[in-house]
């Protein structure tokens, strides 16, 4: 769920490469693809285009961690839990996804795939919590958004998507106050930077669909924003948690080109990406020292993306919609510091049917996930695994929007992950 803005490229900054049949036609490519590239809007569902997952020791959980946050990773899950770690902190880890598969069936019955990748995800956090203040401070550096799907050249709606990815990099310092024993509230600011890279087959007459043309965006930039969290245990066996992410907008500013029989060109321009604010609730309960059950819901704001701008040339509606993600972990801890997790959520499809789009094949997912760890004197570590799974997804657009795209598309996704901290 993202909106692209097209805007008008400056004349000056116009750079055009090879030959066409005609200076008409030479003209004429840009023009056309563009308006072929404005009818497609990359985006993702709650989880396709989101990276929830931040820790190991969370992940192993289910991601139900905003009302424990007791590591550095709390900066990202809650930075108010920062202030239950003495000293100082330090740790670093990787989620990776072992492949993004994608499935597709067309209305005829053939199946098509897509072509997998291994993506890592990489952490890195910093907390320190002076002696004589009721303050801790933190540094992370960690991915929220991101993806990336190949669905090849030979895709049979290439024309709506071939390949598409983004990167997007977040540093993110943070102050949490401890106002008294059993209260902590933080805050932060955000400045991240982001790179895309979308590319789509043209549909222009008269080569409505040949293997090698294509419209491709490539950008980047930075953006700005904040964090918040609360952290709350009025009673040893309840803790209640919260925090909020801004939403922020990402002016890509790069290069579109397009490649066709009639000659090829590059233009520079810019585009638009619009990331959803982002609220999770949880509550905590351990019955004894020994087991905590968690359980959060997590609320993402991809409704305040609702069109598709192009100044001239088009004005599109999205009906992406919010989406509550529902998440609930156990861990049971042994001796010696050692523990095992276990957790699931259920993030539902934030797009709706009439503009979905298979760059990022977004459907009902249901996450599981297992890990453990150890806690010592100075060095922890934990491991997850964590399987993303989804049924069926029929899709049957209107003729009047890109039926292009209708038959049945399905995700699957495991993941593993690690961390490891030292405290000193």
């Amino acid at each position: 769920m993202q909106n692209m803005k097209r805007q008008a490229p400056e004349v000056g900054r116009r750079r055009v490469y090879g030959t066409s049949p005609s200076q008409t036609w030479g003209s004429a490519v840009p023009i056309l693809a563009l308006c072929t590239w404005a009818l497609w809007a990359p985006n993702a569902g709650a989880l396709g285009f989101r990276i929830p997952n931040q820790d190991a020791s969370a992940i192993g959980r289910g991601n139900a961690f905003v009302a424990t946050a007791d590591n550095p990773s709390a900066i990202y899950y809650n930075p108010a839990g920062i202030t239950q770690l003495e000293g100082q902190h330090i740790q670093a880890g990787s989620l990776f996804y072992l492949g993004i598969y994608g499935d597709y069936q067309s209305p005829s019955g053939a199946s098509f795939h897509n072509n997998p990748e291994i993506l890592p995800a990489p952490t890195l956090q910093y907390t320190i919590s002076p002696e004589d203040l009721p303050l801790s401070f933190g540094l992370g550096i960690y991915e929220p958004f991101g993806f990336s799907v190949d669905w090849s050249d030979s895709a049979p709606f290439r024309q709506e998507a071939i390949k598409g990815s983004l990167e997007y990099i977040t540093i993110n310092p943070v102050v949490a106050w401890k106002v008294v024993p059993s209260l902590s509230v933080a805050a932060g600011p955000t400045f991240n930077y982001s790179q895309v890279d979308f590319s789509q087959g043209l549909f222009q007459p008269p080569f409505p669909s040949v293997p090698g043309s294509q419209a491709r965006f490539k950008g980047d930039n930075w953006s700005y924003g904040f964090n918040v969290g609360l952290l709350w245990q009025p009673l040893p066996k309840w803790s209640f948690g919260a925090s909020y992410r801004s939403s922020s907008r990402m002016n890509y500013q790069g290069d579109f080109n397009v490649q066709s029989p009639l000659g090829s060109s590059s233009t520079s321009t810019s585009s638009s990406i619009d990331f959803p604010q982002i609220a999770i609730g949880g509550i905590s309960f351990r019955p004894t020292p020994k087991w905590n059950f968690e359980f959060d819901l997590d609320w993402a704001d991809w409704s305040s993306v609702n069109a598709l701008t192009i100044p001239n040339a088009l004005n599109r509606t999205l009906d992406w919609h919010s989406t509550f993600m529902y998440e609930l972990g156990v861990t049971r801890y042994f001796d010696k510091g050692y523990y095992v997790s276990a957790g699931y959520f259920y993030s539902p499809a934030s797009t709706s049917t009439q503009y979905f789009t298979p760059l990022v094949p977004d459907t009902d997912l249901h996450v599981g996930s297992v890990g453990g760890g150890y806690k010592g004197k100075h060095w922890d570590w934990a491991a997850a695994f964590q399987l993303i799974a989804g049924g069926w997804r029929s899709v049957t657009v209107d003729s009047s929007i890109n039926p292009v795209v209708n038959g049945q598309y399905r995700l699957f996704t495991p993941t593993l992950s690690f961390s490891v901290g030292y405290h000193f």
